[in-house]
């Protein structure tokens, strides 16, 4: 299971909903992961964010020590197929999505997130939320 960004800002925010789908997963001993892609996010939005440093050094110590999968050449192609297809048919999303989406294509992974609109676009992509 690859865990999208929405969600993990929802954990990082507290959000009960969040919250108890990482003890579900945890319960089932579901394999979790964190596409590279969602790093480039957290750390974007922890660059001008205004949260102490104590806070963010936690939200990096959590990111630290979760399995992360890297956006090589197979899920970067997959990316640009991914991204190309939805330009064509007009239902374009964030270029970062696309990279995810190639990432856990290529890992064989459900994605879970809030962000069920963007991803459900993507056929061939297992899509969870919360």
């Amino acid at each position: 299971m690859i865990l999208d960004t929405t969600f993990l800002i929802d954990i990082l925010r507290n959000k009960q909903e969040a919250s108890d789908k990482l003890k579900s997963l945890e319960k089932l001993n579901v394999p979790i992961a964190v596409a590279a892609p969602s790093i480039v996010e957290i750390f974007a939005g922890l660059h001008y964010s205004k949260k102490s440093d104590e806070e963010k050094g936690r939200i990096i110590d959590v990111l630290e020590s979760q399995v992360i999968h890297d956006l090589d050449k197979e899920s970067a192609r997959k990316a640009g197929e991914i991204k190309g297809n939805l330009i064509k048919t007009g239902n374009d999303i964030e270029l970062m999505d696309c990279m995810i989406a190639g990432i856990a294509y290529k890992n064989k992974e459900t994605i879970l997130t809030r962000n069920v609109k963007h991803f459900s676009k993507i056929n061939g992509i297992n899509v969870e939320t919360y």
